[in-house]
């Protein structure tokens, strides 16, 4: 497998290609600057790599779309560019699609999204959780303890199981209804 090479361009050649839409200065915009870019969106948005990556192609999307509109005596095209990537992170932050995407997450992810960004560590030895689970039915405890205790997606444990997908996610509402009668 060949290495593809990477195309650059002095910031002159690259802001001339780049008004006149000529295919190279894309290429080279991307091999020059979609790492930086790319981590200035996540920093905003602190979300998975999808969400970034989809930012990251609009905001390329829009520099090719209004090349004609950077002034080089204004600043640095990679400023502007830095700009216009912070601009399109920060409105999909604001948009309601993204505030109602984060409060809708799945179980097994809210869990893992409110660890990383409280740094909170959780211990179900502590809670007592295990216990409480192991004494669920043996069909209950199993599925709850792959899913929650050894970090399985749904998916994974219907497979491991030899269940259909909706068994397992029927066993473990039916779990977590059960274990919220020792919490009441």
């Amino acid at each position: 497998m060949a290495a593809t090479k990477k195309t650059f361009l002095s910031e002159e050649d690259l802001v001339h290609a780049l008004k006149s839409h000529d295919t190279i200065a894309i290429k080279a915009l991307y091999d020059m600057y979609s790492g930086s870019l790319l981590g200035i969106i996540a920093r905003i948005v602190q979300n998975n790599t999808e969400v970034c990556e989809d930012l990251l192609q609009d905001t390329f999307v829009k520099i090719w779309n209004s090349a004609d509109s950077y002034d080089t005596s204004k600043g640095r095209l990679f400023t502007w560019m830095m700009n216009i990537a912070r601009n399109i992170a920060i409105d999909k932050l604001r948009s309601k699609e993204f505030r109602n995407s984060t409060k809708n997450r799945e179980l097994e992810n809210n869990v893992d999204f409110i660890d990383s960004q409280k740094k909170i560590t959780f211990n179900s030895d502590v809670l007592g959780l295990k216990e409480m689970v192991t004494s669920l039915k043996p069909e209950f405890n199993h599925v709850l303890d792959m899913v929650y205790f050894k970090g399985y997606t749904h998916v994974e444990a219907a497979e491991e199981l030899n269940l259909p997908l909706g068994t397992v996610k029927t066993r473990i509402r039916m779990a977590i209804m059960e274990l919220r009668k020792h919490f009441n």
